[in-house]
């Protein structure tokens, strides 16, 4: 009986650990590039980003929310003390205002978790110089 249980126990791990696996789509990189467009009218990547509406993000994987040099940001973003890892970029991408109240950054959001991944795929080449890993 003792074990069958903890058969039981494991495969019920199992299941759960494949779930949430299954919940965090791969990022496709080109996918993200094309859906990263939209960014594009307020964000810029690469190497020598033109001045924008919002900060570059060229190696923003990894940064601290409110941490570009000659960005003017929100206090609400200064102030979050958000790394942006892949998971925080998600959470920004579903709607900015969700993850941080009092943020400039005015964007719906997205509802794909799979556009989101590739958005977030895109943005992890990038090096804080602009040039690709």
């Amino acid at each position: 009986m003792k074990i069958w249980m903890l058969v039981a126990g494991i495969g019920t791990v199992a299941l759960a650990g494949t779930a949430i696996a299954a919940a965090v789509p791969k990022g496709d990189a080109a996918h993200g590039q094309q859906l990263f467009a939209r960014c594009a009218a307020c964000h810029k990547v690469g190497p020598n980003p033109a001045r924008s509406i919002g900060p570059a993000l060229n190696g923003v994987v990894g940064r601290t929310a409110g941490s570009e040099a000659g960005y003017r940001y929100s206090p609400a973003m200064k102030e979050s003390g958000i790394k942006w890892d892949a998971a925080n970029i998600d959470k920004l991408l579903q709607g900015p205002s969700k993850l941080v109240p009092g943020t400039k950054m005015i964007f719906p959001g997205l509802q794909s978790a799979q556009d989101r991944a590739d958005i977030v795929a895109y943005l992890q080449q990038y090096k804080a110089d602009g040039s690709k890993k």
